[in-house]
């Protein structure tokens, strides 16, 4: 039996359950004891309904913990291994795999649809009924099986806590800066919504070579935060356009660079109009289903010759970005331990989505015994 916290419906708190079988894994799959879960804005989005999902499901999709078994066919990974764990599984052999766009891998992506694994069967039983598990992870649980493709190692002394943080927010974050967009050198850099994936925007920029990094949002708390990650200046949306702020700035030309982290229309719509002429628009943050765009198509685009492109995960390899920000992070040039704002228990999991939804945190961290 293994603990977890369960959504149970839309809008309601998640049910902490101590009663959760969970079978033993299945062939190219691992079983893994969790050691930390980040409470991310992607597990609060599915509770609220913005990112669907039929419960009961286990949440949590930002974690670390150890192997303890794994099934028939996994041939890299062994008992005693520490992981990280990519809620998007990554083949190696598809036709996105094949491409360098691991982050759209088919057998992952289709996971996310099914709320099991790459069978689209789960490995979670509570009171006579399965529990899907959220992005073929389910981090929210003590044990947890994900396919072995979903699993990547590292160094046995690494804080498996930090690890966690790699599994989504950093690589999403800092993704986006290093993968997704093209920032040279000395450019202006704006990121609108500094929550925990948007402050790992800002270092991704940061490391990139931005030259300035103009910090977006409407809490003052985020913004502080947003200058010890290495935004340059700051902008509160709530006292003023932030467009014209930023045009301010950059001498009424924009951007070279701009990122949305939010995934509101509004905050979708400024994000595309503060980057230059032939600059980019990084879409990062997840937007409801409904939400739509409206852009004048020559004014807007055609004539600005502006790239609008959404990100993905960062458009990450996880088995070559992992160990990457690992090395960042031993070297200095990436802050982990200053993403944890607290340390919390599974019991806690609903007080962190309340600290989140007020913006008091960079991210609240699950530890497990």
């Amino acid at each position: 039996m293994a603990k977890a916290a369960v959504l149970t419906g839309i809008d309601q708190p998640l049910e902490i359950r101590d009663d959760v079988e969970v079978e033993r894994p299945h062939a190219g799959e691992v079983k893994v004891r969790m050691a930390a879960s980040g409470v991310c804005h992607s597990d609060l989005s599915m509770q609220n309904g913005t990112i669907m999902s039929a419960p009961p499901v286990v949440l949590g999709h930002e974690g670390a913990g150890v192997i303890e078994e794994v099934g028939d066919g996994v041939g890299n990974l062994r008992p005693g291994d520490h992981v990280v764990i990519s809620w998007v599984p990554q083949c190696g052999q598809c036709f996105f795999c094949r491409r360098d766009q691991g982050h759209l891998c088919e057998a992952g992506n289709a996971s996310m649809v099914t709320g099991g694994l790459l069978d689209g069967t789960t490995r979670f039983t509570s009171r006579g009924e399965p529990l899907r598990q959220m992005a073929a992870s389910g981090t929210f649980s003590e044990v947890t099986v994900i396919p072995a493709i979903g699993a990547v190692k590292i160094p046995q002394d690494f804080d498996l806590r930090l690890g966690a943080l790699i599994g989504c927010g950093v690589l999403t974050g800092a993704g986006a800066a290093l993968n997704t967009a093209r920032i040279r050198k000395g450019d202006t850099v704006a990121v609108v919504g500094c929550g925990g994936v948007g402050l790992n925007v800002i270092q991704g920029a940061r490391i990139a070579g931005a030259g300035e990094i103009i910090a977006v949002d409407m809490n003052e708390t985020k913004l502080q935060m947003a200058k010890d990650f290495g935004a340059t200046t700051s902008v509160n949306a709530g006292q003023a356009d932030p467009v014209g702020q930023v045009m301010g700035m950059t001498d009424q030309r924009g951007a070279d660079v701009s990122f949305e982290v939010i995934g509101l229309q509004q905050t979708i719509e400024q994000t595309i109009n503060m980057a230059r002429r032939g600059g980019q628009a990084i879409l990062v943050g997840v937007p409801r289903m409904d939400v739509m765009v409206q852009l004048p198509a020559f004014l807007g685009i055609v004539l600005q010759e502006k790239t609008i492109k959404g990100c993905w995960y960062g458009s990450s390899n996880v088995q070559r970005d992992v160990p990457e920000l690992i090395e960042l992070y031993r070297k200095g040039d990436l802050k982990l331990d200053e993403l944890i704002s607290r340390t919390i228990s599974l019991d806690q999991v609903n007080d962190a989505f309340d600290a989140m939804k007020t913006g008091e945190v960079a991210r609240s961290v699950i530890t497990y015994a």
